[in-house]
């Protein structure tokens, strides 16, 4: 009861010392004390003690239960360790303990936040395979598979769980309806997204900022400005309680369509309306008056966002990097990639590619490759876009054996070429009567159609 009452009054490190003196000294623990150990453990994330304490827990026959294994299961798969969830899964059946829908969920979520075409196969396999086992899902369970094929870009699978669902006379929630809202929008398909709000709010939810949010950024995307600021200003009048997401999305809109009035003016209202800008905001604004030629009024917002105690994240340095890249001030714009590092911040394929590019329209390719190099000697492995930077940089120069050495560096890596790769390949090495030698590739022109 000890480390219980340790537990519970949150001295999880005296409660974890506790269970290895009672082992030290021969004392047998029971579940009552040890699940709410394990819980607290993944709860602060330290899977790695919980893991010791479950392999303990088993040496020392220790009557474990179901609610045993979710939890170490829940640990793993928070933590990414699928392969290790899906092995304690293997060890409660031995032990006779049958998974639930709890143990399924908890998996399922696991393949979908890792996310792509192969963990969400898996998750679905998931389901069928409780279906078999006699498990029935529940709302949450398709919930989790629903945002996991829209996250993944497959609107169409989570779709026919939700036609699924609702056979199984299981009612959607708003999350439901959100999710496939989000889906739908990032495909543009907004007739689509805003027959299903239709839809939520005929079974009588209320849409939430999280669903204005994503039909919002959904007009934005498809430059429906006009559409977005109605909406926004619906959302106003309504009294929904808008954040900063909100103002964001629209004031990144009207930046990048070159309205700096119109951006500015939501900044002020959002001060008005007491919602903190982000750094998210300071971005959005920065990289618009880049965009406009307004280095005064960008450099002065980078220096109110110091003064408000905001801190310079990676994309705002990306912003002034490529602000930089794009007068000609490449050399300057590789300091930055040092006070990135000063900051402890990690630079992205963006940051690296941006730099490259600077350098090979400034017709210094050779100086791209130090940045690529760097770039390697940091961790990063050059991407398409990398190479395809490379490959125009030197076609530029008119160094095309050289550009054709990287088209064919990139092939021998596995990378599949872009529809930029062959336009460049068509437009600076084809047409100025240079055909690519692509070892080990057959090459046609037809391929860049």
């Amino acid at each position: 009861m000890l480390i219980l009452a340790l537990v519970n009054n949150k001295k999880l490190d005296l409660a974890v010392d506790g269970f290895r003196r009672a082992g030290d000294y021969g004392f047998k623990l029971s579940v009552i004390s040890c699940n709410p150990m394990l819980g607290e453990l993944v709860k602060n994330g330290k899977v790695g003690t919980m893991e010791f304490v479950f392999r303990q827990i088993t040496k020392r026959r220790v009557d474990v239960n179901l609610i045993t294994f979710n939890v170490v299961i829940n640990g793993f798969c928070k933590a990414g360790k699928l392969n290790k969830a899906g092995d304690v899964v293997e060890d409660m059946k031995v032990l006779g303990i049958m998974p639930n829908v709890v143990t399924y969920n908890t998996l399922i979520d696991g393949f979908c936040k890792k996310g792509g075409a192969g963990k969400m196969y898996k998750a679905d396999a998931l389901l069928k395979e409780m279906v078999e086992k006699g498990v029935c899902p529940n709302k949450i369970t398709y919930n989790v598979l629903i945002d996991g094929f829209c996250k993944a870009d497959n609107v169409v699978a989570a779709l026919k769980l939700f036609k699924e669902m609702k056979e199984q006379q299981i009612t959607p929630s708003i999350s439901t309806y959100n999710s496939l809202i989000n889906g739908l929008c990032g495909e543009r398909k907004i007739d689509e997204a805003l027959g299903l709000r239709d839809e939520m709010v005929g079974l009588g939810f209320e849409p939430n900022i999280r669903t204005y949010n994503v039909i919002l950024n959904g007009f934005c995307k498809n430059k429906m400005l006009e559409e977005a600021k109605e909406m926004f200003d619906d959302i106003v009048k309504k009294g929904v309680e808008v954040n900063a997401l909100t103002f964001n999305t629209l004031i990144d809109a009207y930046c990048k369509a070159g309205n700096m009035n119109k951006a500015i003016a939501l900044h002020q209202l959002m001060l008005t309306q007491k919602v903190c800008p982000s750094v998210a905001t300071y971005n959005c604004l920065i990289g618009g008056y880049f965009q406009e030629g307004n280095l005064g009024a960008a450099n002065k917002l980078l220096e109110e966002m110091e003064e408000k105690g905001l801190t310079a994240d990676l994309v705002t340095y990306n912003i002034r990097i490529d602000e930089l890249c794009k007068r000609g001030e490449s050399r300057k714009a590789v300091r930055l990639l040092d006070e990135i590092f000063e900051k402890g911040l990690i630079p992205s394929h963006i940051t690296y590619n941006t730099l490259m590019a600077g350098y090979c329209r400034e017709g210094n390719p050779t100086a791209a490759l130090v940045v690529r190099r760097r770039m390697e000697k940091e961790g990063k492995h050059p991407n398409v876009v990398s190479y395809n930077v490379l490959i125009k940089g030197f076609c530029e120069k008119g160094k095309l054996e050289e550009a054709n050495s990287y088209l064919n560096e990139m092939l021998e890596k596995g990378l599949v070429p872009s529809r930029t790769t062959y336009e460049i390949i068509r437009e600076e090495m084809m047409e100025k009567g240079f055909v690519p030698d692509i070892d080990g590739h057959l090459y046609t022109d037809s391929v860049s159609v």
